[in-house]
């Protein structure tokens, strides 16, 4: 089990130093001058070579790549030479230093994902900090209605195999996997936030925080989150019903299935007591990976129904050319993916010692 672990940790590290190559390499290739972004059109070039040099614009590329993954790693080296970007650089990180040797320091620190081009130099960290949370309420929220809503539809497709209700069921969960997230999004704002306004009493727009009606506070408002959650979790739940039905098909055609119902045990209790527990393998599965798609799928749900998530704040930096904010939001997003995957894979080699040979 060590050794399985291991594996996976080494894995999921390996995965990650790609994708944060991936990240520095499309970014870094991109036509324009960084600091010219953070300064402006106006700016003397005096200030713009300052900025370079502050910020290791001026470097070799293979040299900023080692600075980024300095900043980003937990355990990193900064020289004590005061001209040296990585010196700047380390009073930004805050954080231990372990012990040094020469001019060299070797530190303990939380990874630096750098500042804003366009917040004042606000630290992308903190941008993140401040959206995120948001992000991950309104995705437990859609995938929480895709569980509840796609098991009770998918063991009742499956109860009344080849129905009209069966029918039904799967043509508007084949719909639902088919229509893409930024359309339903459109939709549903403008029938349930414009024209059902009166009835529904929701709002096309706004998010989880709102300041009241005389700026002197901030309040909840969770009928926001009603339509992104219910838009975001549509494909979800469509996928969760199929795989639920078929599933349950399958484990009702089974020996010991039909060994209960000879010993007189009504349909309900089979189901509850034998079949759903053995179907829901390949949901579990399903819905781990969905919950991690969710973060980066609600990019243009929240941007359409003006959530403010790390997916509109994603929006906003590309719209303004802020690299380091879209950078540090991609890289977390993809962390978050990685490890969801890789803590799903170790709970399943502890369920089940077949997956780790």
């Amino acid at each position: 089990m060590i050794g399985y672990l291991l594996s996976k940790i080494g894995y999921a590290l390996l995965t990650l130093l790609g994708v944060i190559t991936v990240i520095f390499l499309l970014f870094s290739l991109l036509p324009g001058d960084p600091a010219q972004m953070m300064l402006g059109q106006n700016e003397s070039e005096e200030q713009v070579r300052q900025v370079k040099e502050k910020y290791g614009f001026d470097k070799p590329l293979s040299k900023q790549f080692q600075y980024y993954l300095n900043d980003l790693s937990p355990v990193s080296f900064h020289s004590q030479q005061l001209d040296d970007f990585t010196y700047y650089a380390s009073k930004k990180y805050g954080g231990i230093v372990l012990f040094s040797v020469g001019n060299l320091e070797i530190a303990l620190k939380k990874p630096y994902l750098r500042e804003s081009f366009q917040k004042n130099g606000k630290e992308v960290s903190e941008v993140i900090a401040e959206t995120l949370p948001n992000t991950i309420i309104l995705a437990v929220t859609a995938i929480t209605l895709a569980i509840v809503i796609g098991l009770s539809l998918g063991v009742v497709s499956a109860l009344k195999k080849d129905s009209w209700i069966d029918k039904t069921i799967q043509l508007v969960s084949t719909l639902g996997m088919s229509v893409p997230s930024f359309f339903s999004a459109i939709i549903f704002a403008w029938l349930f936030g414009y024209v059902l306004h009166r009835y529904t009493n929701l709002n096309m727009t706004g998010s989880l925080y709102e300041v009241d009606d005389f700026g002197e506070g901030k309040y909840i408002a969770w009928k926001n989150l009603i339509l992104p959650a219910v838009v975001l979790g549509i494909r979800p739940l469509a996928v969760v019903t199929q795989l639920m039905r078929n599933s349950l098909l399958e484990v009702l055609g089974q020996e010991y299935i039909r060994t209960a119902k000879a010993k007189g045990l009504a349909m309900l209790q089979v189901i509850r007591r034998h079949a759903l527990r053995n179907s829901l393998n390949p949901v579990v599965t399903t819905v781990s990976g969905w919950f991690a798609s969710l973060l980066a799928g609600a990019v243009f749900v929240e941007y359409i129904f003006g959530w403010n998530g790390l997916g509109k704040e994603i929006v906003d930096a590309l719209n303004t050319l802020d690299l380091p904010v879209i950078m540090g939001s991609v890289l977390v997003i993809a962390t978050m993916f990685i490890v969801i995957n890789i803590f799903v894979d170790i709970i399943y080699g502890i369920l089940d010692p077949r997956i780790r040979v």
